[in-house]
């Protein structure tokens, strides 16, 4: 009796935000649908300078205090978006400001260059992009755009994300694989042709890459399921370790820490029989492979344990999607 007579006392405004907040919340649960990934690409980004790989002992460069993994950014007020542009500014033996970025800060170098018979030098090496073989974790078939890796791609010292001034995506396939063991991480070895692009890197994040997908590979909607509704307990990634094939392999979900940062939210390891035979279990190119849980994109793989290569860490797809859209 009693439940009837509060049913039949609530106002009508109240009844309507209660539905309303019901619906949101069916939304929300919902999440998006997305098309999962799982394959690899060749990913090539340009930074914004040159990222210098060597400093020669005793030359102008390592005098004045520039290191290896700093990335010049200005020479003689000028930018340095190419080793042409940097050799331009460096045709004097006259002291000559360089500015590198480094560790997320701008510094600069009173740098002499040396004259030598092959001409001007700074003593340094550089190079303008890095590239390599990662794995697309979704693809958004209403608006074009991915997400892959899960972490982000870093300047050549390791300590910091490149600035990065543009990139794009190549299609490419696994030909090889060194598997993993205790120590000593594995690897996948791709090979892709840098004319055939699939699609572009807008976005350089702690979260992963995010782009728009050109070229898409076509497959089935799964929705996205919130941080609060991913378990510990079975769950499977997909991941391509054999030529272009996509395939489905068993993992468990030890750990949910949704406030973790890195890329860190879950702690997996493979329980895979076929892919511990193949690569000894989570291998560098498989960041960016898709887990799914009952049947819903919760994240994707992200780092592997380097002392035991059948564990590691991945990144909860609502984080990815903040990176995304932020």
């Amino acid at each position: 009796m009693r439940r009837n007579i509060f049913y039949r006392k609530i106002p009508a405004a109240l009844a309507a935000f209660v539905l309303a907040l019901a619906l949101c919340c069916q939304t929300a649960a919902a999440g998006r649908a997305l098309v999962p990934g799982g394959y690899t690409v060749g990913i090539k980004l340009y930074a914004e300078g040159l990222m210098v790989t060597e400093v020669e002992s005793g030359t102008p460069a390592q005098q004045a205090g520039i290191r290896k993994g700093d990335v010049i950014i200005a020479a003689d007020g000028k930018k340095t978006d190419s080793a042409q542009a940097l050799l331009g500014s460096i045709q004097k033996s006259e002291p000559i400001v360089v500015r590198v970025e480094r560790g997320g800060r701008e510094a600069e170098f009173l740098v002499t260059p040396e004259k030598t018979p092959s001409g001007y030098r700074l003593g340094v090496l550089v190079r303008d992009h890095i590239a390599g073989i990662g794995t697309v974790t979704y693809y958004d078939p209403e608006t074009g755009s991915y997400g892959a890796l899960g972490h982000g791609v870093s300047s050549l010292d390791g300590t910091q994300l490149l600035m990065m001034q543009s990139g794009y995506l190549v299609r490419s396939s696994v030909a090889e694989i060194r598997a993993g063991t205790r120590g000593t991480p594995g690897e996948l070895h791709g090979l892709f042709d840098v004319t055939d692009t699939v699609g572009t890197v807008d976005k350089n994040t702690a979260c992963g890459i995010f782009g728009t997908m050109t070229h898409p590979r076509q497959g089935q909607t799964v929705e996205t399921a919130p941080a609060e509704s991913v378990v510990t307990g079975p769950a499977e990634i997909l991941s391509n370790v054999d030529g272009d094939q996509v395939q489905r392999f068993a993992i468990r979900i030890d750990r949910v820490d949704a406030d973790a940062k890195n890329g860190r939210n879950l702690l997996i390891t493979v329980t895979d029989e076929a892919l511990l035979a193949k690569t000894g279990g989570i291998v560098q190119g498989m960041s960016g492979s898709p887990i799914l849980q009952n049947g819903r994109l919760v994240g994707a793989v992200t780092h592997v344990l380097v002392n035991s290569p059948a564990q590691g860490y991945g990144i909860l797809i609502d984080r990815m999607l903040q990176a995304a859209e932020g």
